[in-house]
């Protein structure tokens, strides 16, 4: 299987466990990698992983939390490694209207400034033929999720967006599918208060979604409140197929096929 979103190239990760974190997921049957740039200082981070390992592929992009300490011209810190073969897709971009705005932004500012990057992350991913990785957030409501789904409307014909972590109801991914998008489950699946995503969970469509760890980040049980990492993929797709009444290796089938298709591996 594939752990389809994580970061290797976080300071939770020293360089020196990259080795043993790829190790102990291939153990856990998880194969392949995909590790996401968020900002300017883990570009190249990111990529030396991927261009050191195999099992690796990354995705170059600036989240909407860092949209603020990234340059203006941002495209000219991708658009050299658009080329590259171990570049799978653009992201993580998207839509936080979770976080306040930092010094020196109104919220308005700042949401604007988010919408801005995102578009011209689709213009970039457009331009070099690959798919775009969304993130977005609310405090309440779903102001973020609606704005990217309508920037991604804009560019559906052309490329296809994933909404990684996917937190909402079957109603919303039903809304991401109907534009030509894909989801992609964390460990929350696993948690006992995630009705919601288990209820997605179960209704989305054979071919629909992703596997992922979003680690450092959303460990499943039975390492929730640890830090994450890429072998506990295995967790979260044992929790799934149970809940869709699949077996394990039908569930990978399934997903492996989207990966591969999505991140043109």
């Amino acid at each position: 299987m594939t752990d389809s979103h994580c970061h290797l190239g976080s300071d939770k990760f020293t360089p020196q466990e990259i080795p043993e974190l790829i190790a102990r997921a291939k153990e856990n049957g998880v194969n392949r990698m995909v590790t996401l740039a968020t900002c300017p200082d883990d570009l190249m981070v990111n990529l030396l992983i991927a261009r050191e390992y195999p099992e690796v592929s990354a995705c170059i992009g600036i989240h909407p939390c860092d949209v603020h300490h990234a340059p203006d011209d941002f495209e000219e810190l991708l658009e050299p490694h658009l080329d590259d073969s171990k570049v799978a897709a653009i992201g993580e971009t998207g839509l936080d209207y979770f976080h306040p705005a930092p010094n020196g932004f109104s919220d308005e500012d700042y949401h604007a400034r988010q919408r801005d990057f995102l578009r011209r992350h689709f213009e970039l991913a457009k331009a070099a033929q690959l798919n775009v990785v969304i993130h977005t957030r609310d405090k309440s409501g779903t102001t973020s999720f609606d704005d990217a789904l309508s920037i991604y409307a804009e560019y559906a014909k052309d490329v296809r967006a994933v909404f990684h972590c996917f937190p909402g109801p079957p109603e919303l991914a039903e809304r991401v599918f109907a534009t030509g998008g894909l989801i992609s489950f964390t460990g929350i699946a696993t948690f006992k208060k995630a009705a919601t995503v288990v209820d997605t969970v179960k209704a989305a469509p054979s071919g629909s979604f992703m596997l992922e760890t979003d680690s450092p980040y959303l460990s499943p049980v039975p390492h929730r409140g640890k830090r994450c990492e890429p072998a506990y993929t295995r967790h979260t797709a044992k929790a799934i197929a149970s809940q869709r009444n699949i077996s394990l290796e039908s569930l990978t089938q399934e997903t492996e096929q989207v990966v591969e298709s999505f991140f043109r591996l």
